[in-house]
This record gives C-alpha cells, structure tokens and sequence, in this order.
C-alpha cells in the first residue's frame, strides 16, 4: 500500500521544490502557485520519467489514480510513455469525422471507376443524402440508428440512390476499419433491417417511345455542342460519357473508338469499345468539325467537356421527363422489333453478353454486322422511314461466321 506523503494543501501552498509522494509519484514546484506531477518507474531495467499534467489540471487524488494506472503498465513490462501515445492516437484517430473517412475511401476507390471518379456518381449519394447529416459525425460514432435516420426519407422515394448510398457508407466503413478505427462493420446490414423493404420497383430512365425519335431528332437544328452531341448519341447509341469526351483522334476510318476507362465497367475493362459510324453519324462530325476545341468533338464553350447534366437540361427545357440514356432503350427496343439477333443488338450498346468460356471463343466484335444495324437506325432516325436493307439472316450467319475465323 502507497503510504501519502503530501495532503491537498501542501500542494497548494509549497514552495519550490521536489516533494515525494511515495511509489515513485513526485510533485515539481515551479513556485509556490505553480507546479506538476511526474511518475518516476522503471521499465525493462530502464528508468522513465513520466508526467502527469499541472496542479493546475490534475488535483493530488487525480494523480494518484494516474500514477497507479501507469505503475501497472510498467510492472507489465510496457513503457506508460510509449502506452500513453497509443491510446493518444487511437483517440485521435477515433475523432475523425465520417466525411474526413469517406473523402479518403473515395480516393482509393478512383483507380476502379471510369474517369478516376471525376464526375463525382460514386461519391454523390454520400455526399448529398448522407454528409450534410452525418458528415461531422467521428466515425467511430456512426451506428444504425444514424444510418437509418440519415437515409430514412429516401429510402422508398428514390429507393436506387438510397441503396446506392448504403452499398457506399458499406466501403467507408470497411476503409475505416483497414485504417484502425474502431467501427461496427455490421452498422449498415443493422441499418437495412431497421429501414425495412423499400416497397417500390425500380423506376427507370424514361425514354422516347422508337417510333417518336425521329421527331425529337428533327428539332435538334442549331449547330451547337449540345445539340450534335445528342444526334451522335441517339444515331451512336452511346451512353453520355463516351459522346461527352469522344476526341478527334477516337475517330479513325468511319469508326469511333471508345477507350476502355470510358466504357461503363471502368478500368476493368482491357478493351475498347468500337463503334462504327453510320454516313448520317459522319454528318454529324462534320458539322461540329469546325466547333473543335482542345481535340474535343463537342465542347462546352469553355473549351472543356460539356456537363453530364448538359445534355439532360435540353430535353428538362423542352418539358420532356425522358432523357439521354432513354435513347439507348429506344434503340434497343427497336432493334428487337426489328428481329435483329439479340447477341448483335447487345453488341450494339456495348453490353456483355457472353460468358467467359463463350468470350474465349468468339472474339468478333460483329463490327461489320453492327454496322449494317445502326445505318438501319440512322436512316429512320434521319427519314423517319424504316427501309430494311440490313443483311438477311442468311447473310448474317456468313458474315458472322467470317469474323470469328470459320
């Protein structure tokens, strides 16, 4: 047992000097109002002075309590110096905020997204429905409850972006137990359940009915980035992103090459995606041929590639509820009404289609057939008249077998 050697009062009122305690526990005197506390151990044969804060901050029971928590450290046979930065750190870290976390899990996750993540789609459900009500928040603190009550309104109204959200928070999570922070991995499976079944089907991007797009192409007149870059993509059946930042050098021999990081799937694709250019899509070229900026087909005015919300804000003026992407339904569905074989029509919009084994194998991309197709689509889109002179089914098996060597 540590036999007292000071009393409250002789803390208050000693002079300079060094005043023992017992157990190795010393009060320093600066003068007679001021002075601090230091633990003398040893640790490992090794003496370590330790201290423990001012008279100031830590009154005569407080530091007793201190010294005898570190005097067990060093009887253990760890340093309490070394111990004492630990548990710093660890608070430290502990402190920082969920926003700080999903910033930095963000970054190691751009490396898998197409265009490093520039356009923001993989961080925007964080940042729009979870950090403006959990961002300053230590992540340490995040459980279901604030995850259920941060994406609680949107959990059935926009039920896609909801999930989106919660597949993310998942990540930020995950990254934040990598990096030492004490967090509950199981917080968003226990956040799901608390939310319940989201009661509602996926609602999808409105598109032009097939037969209508002539009509809608029709008042794309002005010789603008905004309106050729939506005639290439509804002629093209592209997605936003490819047509946005197709450069001059993407077009060789009536082809567009999209490189793989533009192709949705990311940098995990090795392959490009080539595009063959029907003569009305090479119209289109050659009007925006003089709007050329910085090797960009459609730039913004300045000179930079047009917004992903760009070409959506067209058809929201027109007072359309469909937008961009809906095109490639559009196509899709005529394609399919037209009998073209479903493995070229998937082809056409760039999807996978195949299994491995069968990719192994077949390593075509049905260019020429695809060609044949999207000039199909391009003379209705242009004529509004559908004149079939795509190859016959016949015709389509010889050529299909030539592309992939039989």
């Amino acid at each position: 047992m540590v036999q007292a050697k000071l009393s409250a009062v002789k803390v208050r009122t000693a002079d300079v000097g060094k005043y023992g305690d017992g157990a190795g526990l010393w009060l320093i005197k600066q003068s007679r109002d001021t002075g601090s506390w230091m633990l003398r151990v040893s640790v490992h044969g090794r003496l370590r002075h330790m201290g423990l804060g001012s008279i100031d901050n830590v009154g005569l029971a407080e530091a007793r309590l201190l010294a005898g928590k570190w005097r067990a450290v060093a009887h253990a046979g760890r340093d309490p110096i070394l111990e004492r930065e630990r548990e710093r750190r660890d608070a430290a870290r502990n402190m920082h905020t969920l926003k700080e976390v999903a910033l930095d899990a963000f970054e190691s996750q751009k490396a898998g997204l197409r265009l490093d993540g520039k356009p923001g789609r993989w961080f925007g459900p964080l940042q729009h429905h979870v950090i403006p009500r959990l961002g300053s928040t230590p992540v340490a603190d995040i459980d279901q409850i604030a995850i259920r009550d941060a994406l609680k309104p949107i959990w059935t109204t926009t039920p896609v972006v909801a999930e989106k959200a919660l597949q993310r928070l998942g990540i930020v999570l995950r990254h934040a137990a990598a990096l030492g922070y004490d967090v509950d991995l199981q917080a968003v499976a226990k956040a799901r359940a608390l939310l319940g079944p989201q009661g509602r089907q996926v609602k999808h991007i409105p598109s032009v009915p097939w037969a209508d797009v002539p009509v809608f192409f029709r008042t794309l007149t002005d010789p603008t980035p905004v309106h050729l870059a939506l005639r290439f993509l509804i002629l093209t059946g592209l997605r936003s992103a490819p047509v946005r930042l197709a450069r001059w050098d993407h077009v060789q021999d009536e082809v567009l090459t999209v490189p793989a990081e533009l192709v949705k799937g990311g940098k995990g694709r090795t392959e490009p995606f080539r595009v063959p250019l029907s003569p009305e899509a090479l119209t289109v070229l050659a009007d925006a041929k003089p709007l050329a900026r910085n090797g960009l087909i459609f730039p913004s005015p300045r000179g930079v590639a047009l917004s992903d919300m760009g070409l959506s804000r067209h058809m929201e003026r027109r007072g359309m509820d469909e937008r961009p992407h809906g095109f490639r339904s559009s196509l899709r569905v005529f394609l399919a009404e037209k009998s073209c074989p479903r493995d070229v029509a998937e082809a056409i919009l760039g999807h996978v289609y195949m299994g491995r084994v069968e990719a192994s194998y077949q390593r075509s991309d049905l260019l020429a057939i695809r060609r044949g197709w999207l000039e199909r689509w391009s003379r209705f889109v242009v004529t509004g008249k559908d004149r079939a002179t795509e190859p016959s089914v016949g015709a389509e098996v010889v050529v299909l077998k030539a592309a992939v060597g039989e």
